[in-house]
């Protein structure tokens, strides 16, 4: 049984398997048919096994041998539904038999059913003690259990306008569009063996006005196309002038591999480096490929551009086939393979590694995950990675998820692309967008004041802060420490700060809700009308009067309660109201004018618990005017009101 070992073909292209002898002319004897089945098996040509298995089906029962070969290559091809059914077969025929009671396991994990294929993997070892170690797929079960109960913030959404019943995977995003891996539905193209469909090339698409979602899917020409077998993945330099294409090797150097007595030609991958020169690209093979004895591919560049990482099974790595990477030399060279290191590289396979910024992503069957390919993430350079961590569902799903790249990243979310055979796509592998929202860290919001006196603008000490929300609560109430006071704020919250000190006017502010990124000290000054000595005189702000009118305005009576804390916070203040007017009309009409409006003013405090016998009322009319609105002299409405004020003169104190 084959199982696993050639399972990445459909969508890592890691290798294809072609037969060196010749088939038997005769097909139409039963023995015939089923050998010619049974080497298209093992030759990794999966779909034209299983055609050729459902003829011989046709006329006689499967043997436990045909059984076998079907339901494994059904599993290479991803049909988990097919598979599942002729491996169950296969545990009544086969009882006794260790890789079948372990393939049934792994078969109902790649369908999602996490608890059955537990049991029958417990099953397994209980059964099979000198068997293989299966902890990592037991973890893995339970960690799928306990991931899709608690999925995390990622938002998944499959591209359908690109998206296919074959199959896309492998987005490299580019300035103006992305490139990916997909098979063309053209009935020209020639066509895999293994799948049934065309040769997988490489695509082109552009995004969409959110910046993600992908259309216009086109087939790019012949320059990186022009391959007999695979074509992809492919990735790019910054400057878009340096192509990495991954691509089947179609030459006549390749690797020579003998199966249950017959020999098979491996078309194992190759890494190709186009370079753009002027208006064409120029091809060169990557200096460490080797056709004949592993694979390489994958390749994709570090953040700095300096180091190359790639996939291969090269002799010397963790596993199968392990990511490796090459430093560049200071010609430009690139400096021989390294291995990324036991975070990054298990007993399995690792495949399609990416990097933004210092995050390595790759997809891995080594570790514990939810199905056959997991997506992981690792922290680091070269060979020294940390952090290993699985990104868990929604990103992974319980078939093969792989091909995880960053299109952008800022404070509040990252979002790219992946690849997905899961259930529920339009068909085969699918690309699928992701949305990561990033959880707000916590943020500090400190509130600080600084008083002045606003004549001589000296620092005030010991002043009383009074801090409310929008609807008036009081929420704080306190003298400040010498100079400064400090108090925290909610985020997303208003707040009405008064600070007031005795012999003083008081002041006010009102503080929307703020939302920082960050921590953050915002500063508020105010600086207080001095009160405390006779014969300063100042204009009460905004005490305003509308035109040939003496009523109390909504927002005069704001100020005018300021005036009443003052008088109440300093009982020995005596203070004198004087009202002015803009110079129209008579001034004998001014006069009275003006003393009616020094009196409501005078009414208005009284009315609010202040003794009369502390206030004096005095109109002045149009004489003591502020700007050049004389009689006569044309002005706005604006320059008018200036004049129409109420200013106070401390009496005594």
């Amino acid at each position: 049984m084959m199982m696993n070992a050639l399972r990445k073909i459909s969508i890592a292209t890691v290798w294809i398997l072609s037969m060196l002898t010749a088939f038997p002319v005769i097909a139409q004897e039963q023995a015939s048919l089923s050998d010619r089945a049974y080497q298209f098996y093992l030759a990794g040509e999966y779909a034209k096994a299983i055609d050729i298995y459902g003829r011989v089906q046709q006329r006689k029962e499967l043997t436990n041998k045909e059984v076998a070969a079907l339901a494994d290559a059904y599993y290479q091809i991803n049909a988990y539904t097919q598979a599942e059914q002729w491996f169950q077969k296969l545990t009544v025929i086969s009882p006794d038999q260790a890789d079948v009671a372990l393939n049934y396991a792994q078969v109902l994990k790649a369908n999602g059913k996490y608890e059955a294929a537990k049991a029958s993997f417990l099953q397994y070892r209980d059964r099979f003690p000198q068997g293989k170690d299966v902890s990592v797929a037991l973890a893995g079960c339970d960690s799928a259990l306990l991931w899709t109960a608690h999925p995390t913030t990622y938002a998944v959404k499959n591209e359908k306008d690109v998206n296919t019943s074959l199959a896309e995977f492998a987005v490299f995003p580019l300035s103006n569009g992305v490139l990916y891996t997909a098979q063309p539905a053209v009935s020209s193209a020639r066509v895999s063996g293994m799948t049934g469909e065309a040769y997988q090339k490489i695509f082109s698409a552009s995004r969409d006005d959110d910046g993600i979602s992908l259309k216009y899917p086109v087939l790019m020409d012949a320059i990186y196309n022009d391959a007999a077998y695979h074509v992809g993945p492919v990735s790019s330099n910054a400057a878009q002038d340096l192509l990495f294409v991954t691509r089947t090797y179609g030459g006549k150097d390749i690797e020579k591999v003998k199966r249950d007595g017959m020999r098979f030609k491996k078309y194992n991958l190759e890494l190709v480096i186009y370079k753009k020169q002027g208006s064409s690209w120029v091809a060169e093979s990557f200096p460490y490929n080797n056709v004949e004895k592993y694979s390489l591919g994958h390749a994709t560049l570090s953040s700095d551009e300096n180091v190359l990482y790639y996939a291969s099974d090269m002799p010397g790595g963790q596993g199968g086939v392990d990511i490796w990477y090459s430093e560049r030399n200071t010609d430009g060279s690139w400096g021989s393979p390294q291995n990324a290191g036991s975070v990054i590289n298990g007993v399995g396979d690792e495949l399609f590694p990416s990097v933004f910024a210092d995050t390595l992503y790759f997809s891995s069957d080594s570790f514990a995950g939810m199905g056959g390919l997991d997506i992981f993430k690792a922290v680091g350079h070269k060979s020294n990675f940390k952090q290993r961590e699985n990104l868990k569902y929604p990103i992974n799903s319980s078939t093969d998820d792989f091909a995880f790249v960053v299109s952008a990243d800022d404070d509040e979310r990252q979002f790219g692309y992946l690849s997905s055979n899961r259930t529920g796509g339009a068909g085969s592998d699918d690309i699928y967008t992701f949305i990561y929202t990033k959880p707000r860290k916590e943020v500090h919001i400190k509130f600080e004041t600084q008083v002045f006196d606003k004549v001589s603008s000296e620092a005030i000490r010991d002043y009383r802060v009074k801090i409310s929300d929008r609807s008036g609560v009081l929420l704080a109430s306190t003298v400040a420490d010498g100079l400064f006071f400090n108090h925290g704020l909610d985020e997303n919250t208003a707040y009405k700060v008064v600070v007031s000190k005795e012999g003083f006017m008081s002041d006010s502010l009102l503080l929307n809700g703020l939302s920082p990124k960050k921590d953050t000290t915002v500063i508020a000054r105010f600086h207080l009308q001095p009160v405390n000595k006779k014969g300063i005189n100042f204009v009460l702000p905004n005490i305003y009067y509308d035109y040939d009118n003496a009523d109390i305005r909504s927002d005069a009576a704001i100020v005018l309660n300021k005036l009443v804390e003052v008088l109440q916070e300093n009982p020995t203040l005596k203070i004198e109201l004087s009202s002015h007017s803009d110079s129209r009309g008579s001034s004998a009409y001014n006069l009275k004018l003006s003393e009616r409006r020094a009196q409501s003013a005078v009414n208005y405090i009284v009315g609010r618990g202040i003794a009369k016998d502390r206030l004096v009322s005095k109109g002045y009319g149009d004489t003591k005017l502020l700007n050049r609105c004389a009689k006569g002299v044309k002005c706005s409405e604006e320059e008018h009101q200036a004049n129409r004020r109420t200013e106070v003169t401390v009496i005594d104190y």
